[in-house]
């Protein structure tokens, strides 16, 4: 045993960097996704040329999610997300809704909730 320190157990298996995933990119091609936008799978989950974090981007967004919650579901950046999920919008496997077409986003009351709460910190 090396008296250097160990940075991760043998169990972990291969670390791959984030960009490594998106092969360097940094922009999804397209429009870039808002952090609140809601994501859906559409149709079915091709077998072939999809990567692993992909397939649980369409496994997690069977139902309705948000670009900032599958960040947080598949604990990776939300750059990363958002280069993943233009790729799969560009096979047309996902569907995105932009937040500004539900209507107004502010709840007046969830504000006030939002501020109270930080006051009693």
């Amino acid at each position: 045993m090396s008296d250097s320190p160990q940075w991760f157990d043998e169990e972990a298996g291969p670390v791959v960097r984030p960009y490594a995933l998106i092969r360097g990119r940094t922009r999804p091609s397209g429009d870039v996704f808002d952090l609140v936008a809601i994501v859906r799978a559409v149709g079915d989950t091709p077998t072939g040329e999809l990567g692993p974090e992909q397939r649980l981007i369409l496994r997690a967004a069977r139902a309705p999610i948000s670009v900032a919650d599958l960040a947080v579901e598949l604990d990776l950046p939300v750059g990363v997300v958002r280069v993943l999920l233009g790729d799969l919008r560009d096979h047309g496997l996902i569907s995105v809704s932009s937040p500004s077409a539900g209507g107004p986003r502010t709840n007046e009351r969830i504000l006030k909730e939002v501020i109270n709460g930080l006051r009693a910190l």
